[in-house]
């Protein structure tokens, strides 16, 4: 077997949601072994994207004002978006999305970076969103490790655990799991 066919999502855990209003922000914590500048590069260049995230884009995301169409995975959807802040390596916006890098220090951890994303999302899809993410970031882990086990986004997903996990963030969440 392959070290994708033996990947296993672990526990819901690292999520929260935020509700102002209408609007419901889907936010993920998650510790990497690796440095801001390595995780900034994995979430702004359009190679290393189409290896872990859920879409890809036909552009740097390391620019402010610029135009980046995004191919949402499994579905082929397209959403023109902008860059709207680029502050590397600390934080990245664009569309319904912010990713905040802060670097972790010292010497029993060795360095690394804790990722925060803010995604602001329809409330129906609450649960789905942070099973999805949290397997995106799984991805993104061992892609930054060297050991990368291709992306697993969209329907993909199902084949690795995402339903479970979408049940145990919509228990946590309080929400009714779709």
């Amino acid at each position: 077997m392959t070290t994708r066919e033996l990947y296993t999502p672990g526990p819901a855990t690292g999520a929260q949601v935020r509700k102002e209003g209408e609007k419901w922000t889907l936010i993920l914590v998650r510790e990497l072994r690796h440095a801001p500048e390595k995780v900034w590069s994995a979430l702004t260049d359009p190679a290393q994207l189409c290896e872990w995230a859920p879409f890809e884009v036909d552009g740097s995301l390391a620019t402010v004002g610029a135009p980046v169409n995004f191919t949402w995975s499994g579905t082929g959807r397209q959403q023109l978006t902008t860059v709207t802040r680029a502050d590397a390596p600390r934080v990245l916006e664009y569309g319904d999305i912010r990713w905040e890098l802060e670097a972790l220090g010292g010497v029993t951890r060795g360095g690394g970076t804790r990722l925060t994303l803010w995604h602001n999302i329809d409330r129906r899809f609450i649960s789905w969103g942070a099973a999805g993410w949290h397997i995106c970031f799984d991805v993104l882990d061992r892609l930054l490790s060297g050991t990368p086990i291709g992306r697993i986004a969209g329907p993909d997903a199902t084949q690795f655990g995402w339903q479970r996990l979408k049940a145990e963030y919509a228990t946590q969440f309080g929400v009714k799991d779709q």
